[in-house]
């Protein structure tokens, strides 16, 4: 099946490497060789994206062509079908060694400055020119929760993940400014399949199968220690839940989920206590809000703003949540620590689906686009 989005010819770019097994992909539209792109955002797309797999990107490239910015999509060990077993903190540490690469790559092409230290100190090497690249990083859906995990957590990240022994913490390097799009609940999202139904299965039985995957996950938590080596010799290995009932709620038939990486979705001790993946329910209180929004400040690892998007028309979001007023308690706790929010830019895309991929999309996609060019020119002003 054709997109209906892409342009037949393709797209032409550049593939680069930023480890042995994980890629990210720069479009160059302009077709002027001496056209300089010193400055690059990168694009993280949600469950099931990988390379340019987010329809919108095909309305942004044009948008950039003529503009000092490149635009970057990538790869992580997260894309496609494996994000049943993924977690945050790995997302986010081969997004920081993406933009590792990506700072690299723009200061020998173009003699930068190494303006993009990581935060608390970092080995930004030595640049000839005086001209600084700009990084901003922006998330569609479950890209908006690795944005917010990136800005929130601690820097290096100081979990130990027994399930994923060979993950190594690096320095997050600190952004120009970051974008998020579409941020969603996945445990509101599953309430309300739950209450509506779903092919063909009423509530009632949906709720009979919650029940079931979350005592399953729960179990096999407990046996873990929710992940953590309990100074037992017996390695420690995520198990994965039935597809016959993950598929129940839309989760697709190809996608085996974890017990870990379920009950950080849908996160069933919310909103008292909630799961890792649970940033953007309309039900979390200050104190939660405060572990995440409330920490961007504090981390220091955006040097300019954010700015949140949410569709105005999700399908993914239920008709109880007031998309403005959780916006707002979203900046009130953001900005508690210094003015972070842009104001000015955030806010609802009228009329957006999730993705922005329906026929009746164009004009909330060049609401979109509009933007994130605002955005972008502000940031490659700032000095």
């Amino acid at each position: 099946m054709g997109s209906q989005f892409w342009p037949k010819t393709g797209s032409p770019g550049i593939l680069h490497h930023f480890t042995e097994t994980l890629v990210t992909f720069e479009f160059t539209p302009s077709p002027s060789p001496t056209h300089r792109t010193p400055h690059s955002i990168l694009f993280l797309g949600g469950l099931g994206d990988g390379l340019a797999t987010t329809s919108y990107v095909s309305s942004l490239i044009p948008a950039l062509a003529s503009t000092p910015w490149s635009l970057f999509t990538l790869t992580l060990t997260s894309s496609y079908s494996a994000w049943g077993f993924g977690h945050l903190d790995r997302d986010t540490d081969e997004i920081a060694a993406c933009i590792r690469h990506i700072q690299a790559y723009k200061r020998a092409k173009y003699g930068l400055s190494p303006g993009n230290a990581t935060a608390g100190g970092g080995e930004g090497g030595e640049g000839q020119g005086e001209e600084e690249g700009k990084i901003v990083v922006m998330g569609h859906s479950t890209g908006s929760q690795c944005v917010l995990h990136y800005l929130s957590r601690p820097n290096p990240h100081t979990s130990h993940s027994p399930w994923d022994r060979d993950l190594e913490h690096i320095r997050r390097p600190i952004l120009d400014g970051a974008i998020m799009q579409a941020p969603v609940s996945d445990r509101e999202a599953i309430k309300l399949v739950m209450r509506d139904g779903f092919l063909g299965r009423t509530p009632a039985q949906l709720k009979e199968t919650y029940d079931t995957l979350v005592r399953m996950a729960r179990e096999q938590l407990d046996r873990d220690g929710d992940g953590n080596l309990d100074g037992g010799e017996e390695e420690v290995c995520d198990a994965m839940l039935p597809v016959r009932l993950t598929a129940q709620f839309g989760y697709p038939r190809n996608t085996p989920v974890s017990c870990r990486r379920f009950w950080s979705l849908v996160s069933p001790e919310s909103p008292g206590k909630p799961a890792e993946d649970d940033m953007f329910s309309s039900d979390l209180g200050d104190g939660a809000l405060a572990e995440t929004f409330g920490r961007v400040a504090e981390r220091g690892l955006v040097r300019g703003k954010l700015m949140v998007l949410m569709s105005g028309a999700d399908q993914a979001v239920p008709e109880w949540v007031d998309k403005e007023g959780l916006l707002e308690r979203w900046r009130k706790v953001t900005d508690r620590g210094g003015k972070i929010w842009d104001r000015e830019r955030s806010g609802l895309i009228p009329g957006a689906s999730h993705a922005l991929s329906n026929d009746d999309q164009a004009e909330p996609r060049a609401f979109l686009v509009k933007r994130v060019l605002s955005f972008l020119e502000e940031v490659a002003a700032r000095k």
